[in-house]
């Protein structure tokens, strides 16, 4: 198990922004913003006593160090997004919304999935982060989210996420050596019977991997 460092969220998002030179049009951007519009958007969720939980790529890096990643994601509830009129929603689906807060990119993972509702009542505690203490999703409510997400990536033929993800679900599998049949006896309900299928091949693939890693430190 790794020991959980102290992450500044605003130096994360502004360095992601600011390295990112696909993003850039012209000339660098101005990033130092952002520093302060990561604290105002946490600050807004607390202030509107606003149930939520952090996950994604910031809630990983309290797991994983080196996660590099320009956005923040959030389980919301459709109503507690309503009262988070700041962000501007620039792509809406069934389960899923997307929007900017000052520059910043924000993923909403909406409750009314019931996976993602299972997550945020199940599997979160309390982490500190530099701007303040954050309800976030643990090593397991991580792992559910990144293989329910899997499938969906496959079909869309989406390489580059699918390489990230399973190698977030490889390193938590290996630093943190979760049940990993009973995490997909946890998630069995909230998934077809093809996609359970193909998470079980992920599962098994990654456990490969892992176990030719451990036999080569030996």
């Amino acid at each position: 198990m790794m020991d959980a460092p102290i992450v500044h969220i605003g130096k994360v998002i502004r360095n992601a922004v600011a390295f990112n030179t696909q993003q850039w049009q012209g000339a660098r951007p101005d990033v130092d913003h952002l520093l302060d519009a990561v604290a105002e958007l946490f600050e807004l969720l607390e202030q509107r006593r606003i149930s939520y939980a952090l996950a994604g790529g910031i809630a990983l890096l309290k797991y994983i160090r080196g996660r590099n990643t320009e956005d923040i994601d959030l389980i919301l509830s459709v109503s507690s997004l309503k009262k988070l009129p700041e962000i501007v929603v620039t792509h809406r689906d069934v389960y899923f919304t997307r929007g900017n807060y000052k520059g910043i990119q924000v993923g909403v993972l909406l409750t009314k999935n019931p996976l993602f509702d299972h997550v945020k009542k199940h599997h979160v505690v309390t982490q500190d982060f530099l701007e303040q203490t954050i309800p976030s999703a643990t090593v397991r409510g991580l792992i559910l989210l990144k293989l329910y997400a899997l499938p969906s990536m496959y079909r869309q033929g989406d390489f580059v996420r699918v390489g990230l993800y399973e190698n977030d679900i490889a390193t938590l599998m290996f630093y943190y050596t979760p049940d990993m049949q009973e995490i997909l006896d946890e998630l069995t309900p909230f998934v077809g019977s093809q996609d359970k299928s193909a998470i079980q091949d992920v599962i098994a693939d990654l456990e490969r991997r892992i176990a030719r890693m451990r036999s080569r430190d030996l």
